[in-house]
């Protein structure tokens, strides 16, 4: 078996779960018979080729251990997209530092940086094995039936819809909806998952919006107008990458990443829930709410799932165990067995694939009208999100006539 060293990298957003990845490769790591010594990406490959570099078996056991129970990103992050001219130098240092297995943690375009790394070793006659490990909060990795870091983030998000809904339900009198925005450039996982915050129709949210559909001004004012008469008032939530049928983004965003894709947190920027806000207040003069956590959710240990948390450490574990079977050019994936009992197993993906698909939601997750989702969504995310908590609502007995 080849023997050499390992690099370990995160890149891209953080989430809750990933350092637990993290924690997973370095323990199976250094336990391994097939790696000398682990090293780590100090703001991943951005990082590396200016040989910033952790040597993390050296790093304490409590340290290694505490990495399971922190949030962000620990090694540090970087959106550096590796171009051809980058490939000679990150070729000399993985040399100078004898480095033959290479994990990266992170995303579609994390995934094709391992893939175009290893590639072109393999062109230069220089054996490296390459593994991914699934990263994402917004669960659009093709390939896996969920990603380590969306469970956590999606909690996240169902506990801020279930308490912003109660307030806004007590506040009707004053405003007469709430917009909760969340992030999902191109799939509604996030935003649908905040479903669950609602035991009964009239609990928040009401109404959901993804990318997957086209929006309508018209369609949203006539849901908005629906839901106000039947409860009095409205919770909405939207994923930041809403688009009109011609493409043009709700948010009216317009600056974009390395990766060409539109930063609809950028400074400068409109936003959708200002923008749906917005629609509202113009068409039918009441005063409302807009909410926007941006990446907050990305890093919020204290809701972090703990189906999360378990599977993002036996990820890193198995990206090893994969390393050591002799596996190179595949990402770790995970694969439903059941919903209830719910049960999964790992397998594996060729990162060629991950690296240019996203995953949306099937157009099964959402009810007919495309603003809400359905009973098999419910069912899907209902062991990821784990146990929510139970809020009274007082009984409508009154002193006097009402």
């Amino acid at each position: 078996m080849l023997k050499g060293n390992a690099l370990i990298g995160q890149s891209g957003g953080p989430t809750s779960v990933i350092n637990s990845s993290l924690a997973g490769v370095i323990e199976s790591a250094i336990s391994s018979s097939f790696i000398d010594n682990v090293y780590g990406m100090h703001y991943g490959i951005e990082g590396f080729m200016q040989e910033w570099i952790y040597d993390l078996g050296k790093q304490p056991k409590k340290v290694i251990e505490g990495l399971r129970k922190t949030p962000s990103s620990a090694l540090g992050s970087s959106r550096h997209k590796v171009q051809d001219k980058d490939l000679p130098l990150i070729l000399d240092v993985l040399k100078k530092y004898n480095i033959r297995y290479f994990f990266l943690i992170g995303g579609n375009d994390t995934m094709d940086t391992i893939h175009r790394v290893e590639a072109y070793c393999k062109a230069e006659k220089y054996e490296l094995t390459g593994i991914g490990i699934p990263k994402t909060v917004d669960n659009d990795l093709f390939g896996t039936d969920h990603t380590p870091g969306f469970a956590s983030a999606a909690r996240s998000n169902i506990f801020n819809v279930m308490q912003g809904g109660i307030l806004a339900r007590d506040m009707q009198k004053v405003d007469k909806f709430v917009i909760y925005q969340t992030i999902g450039r191109d799939a509604g996982w996030l935003a649908a998952a905040t479903a669950l915050a609602a035991r009964s129709p009239e609990d928040a949210p009401h109404l959901i919006y993804a990318p997957e559909f086209d929006f309508s001004r018209e369609k949203f004012l006539v849901d908005v107008g629906k839901c106000i008469k039947a409860n009095g008032w409205v919770s909405i939530v939207c994923g930041e990458g809403l688009k009109y049928a011609d493409g043009t983004p709700v948010s009216a965003a317009t600056t974009k990443d390395k990766f060409n894709n539109i930063e609809f947190g950028a400074m400068g920027g409109s936003s959708v829930g200002l923008n749906l806000h917005r629609i509202i207040a113009d068409e039918f003069g009441f005063r409302g709410e807009f909410q926007i956590t941006e990446s907050l959710i990305m890093a919020d240990f204290v809701r972090a799932s703990a189906v999360d948390l378990e599977e993002a450490y036996k990820c890193g574990v198995e990206a090893v165990r994969l390393a050591g079977a002799g596996e190179t050019g595949v990402m770790v994936s995970i694969n439903r067995i059941s919903n209830n009992p719910y049960q999964i197993e790992f397998g594996k993906v060729p990162l060629r694939e991950v690296a240019v698909h996203a995953k949306p939601m099937a157009k099964e997750f959402f009810n007919a009208e495309g603003n809400n989702v359905s009973p098999l969504f419910i069912e899907y995310m209902k062991p990821l999100a784990g146990e929510l908590p139970e809020f009274v609502t007082l009984e409508k007995i009154f002193a006097t006539k009402h």
